[in-house]
C-alpha cells in the first residue's frame, strides 16, 4: 500500500503518522502542501494547526494546492484518514459533512480520552469489536463536532458514526469523535492513533486502527 502524509505550515504529527506506518512496514511520503499531484492508496491528513489555525481552524488549509490532488483522490474512490486537524480539514473542504465549534469550555484539551466503537463496518475499524472501549490521546481547542438534524440524521442512518466518546470532553453533538463518508472511503476522528502505536506509549491501539487498511 502507498501512503500519502500531507504536510502544512504548522502540521505537528507527520512524523509521528510515517513513524506509525513504519511501524506496519510501510514507508510513507510526506506529501508538502505546495505540491499538486501526487499517488497514494491512503492519503492521511494529520494533526496540528495548519496554517496557525488562523481565521479558524483548516479555513486556510482547505485551500492549499495540494487540496486539488486530495479532491482528486477522492473523486477516483480512494481512502483518506483525517486525523484532528485532517478531520478539520475534511470538514471544510466539504469530504464530510458537519462543522467543528470551539470545545465547550473554551479550553484546549490534551489528555488520554476514552471512547467506544460505534462501528465496524468499514476498513478503518474492522479490527475491533462492535461497541468496544478503548482508550487515545486527544489533544484540540476545537473538536465540539456539530451537524444539524439531517445530517445527524443521515450519520446514524447509513452507519458514519465511527466512534464516541465515553464522558464527552468537549461537548461534542451525541458525544461524536469521529465519522465517515457514505461510500466508507473518507474516514476522521478527533483521538490521535499515531501517538498509541508502541508499547513505549503504553498502547498499541492505533497500529490496530491504521492497520486496517492493510487488511
Amino acid at each position: 500500500m502507498k501512503v500519502a502524509i500531507i504536510r502544512f505550515p504548522g502540521t505537528n504529527c507527520e512524523f509521528d503518522t510515517q513513524y506509525a506506518f513504519s511501524k506496519l512496514g510501510i514507508k510513507a511520503q510526506i506529501i508538502w502542501h505546495e505540491q499538486r499531484e501526487f499517488q497514494a492508496d491512503l492519503v492521511v491528513l494529520p494533526g496540528g494547526f495548519s496554517y496557525g489555525d488562523y481565521l479558524r481552524c483548516a479555513a486556510i488549509a482547505k485551500l492549499a494546492p495540494v487540496m486539488q490532488g486530495v479532491l482528486e483522490h477522492a473523486k477516483k474512490g480512494g481512502f483518506i484518514l483525517g486525523i484532528c486537524n485532517g478531520f478539520q480539514i475534511l470538514l471544510e473542504a466539504g469530504l464530510l459533512k458537519g462543522a467543528m465549534r470551539h470545545n465547550a469550555n473554551l479550553s484546549f484539551i490534551s489528555k488520554e480520552q476514552g471512547l467506544k466503537i460505534i462501528s465496524n463496518d468499514n476498513a478503518f475499524l474492522r479490527n475491533f469489536q462492535k461497541n468496544e472501549h478503548i482508550t487515545l490521546p486527544i489533544a484540540h481547542g476545537e473538536g465540539n463536532y456539530y451537524a444539524d438534524e439531517d445530517t445527524l440524521k443521515e450519520l446514524h442512518d447509513k452507519d458514519l458514526i465511527l466512534l464516541k466518546y465515553t464522558g464527552n470532553p468537549n461537548g461534542s453533538l451525541e458525544d461524536i469523535a469521529g465519522i465517515c463518508d457514505e461510500g466508507k472511503k473518507i474516514f476522521a476522528l478527533m483521538p490521535h492513533p499515531e501517538r498509541a502505536c508502541d508499547r513505549i506509549l503504553g498502547s498499541e491501539v492505533g497500529l490496530r486502527m491504521l492497520g486496517g487498511f492493510l487488511s
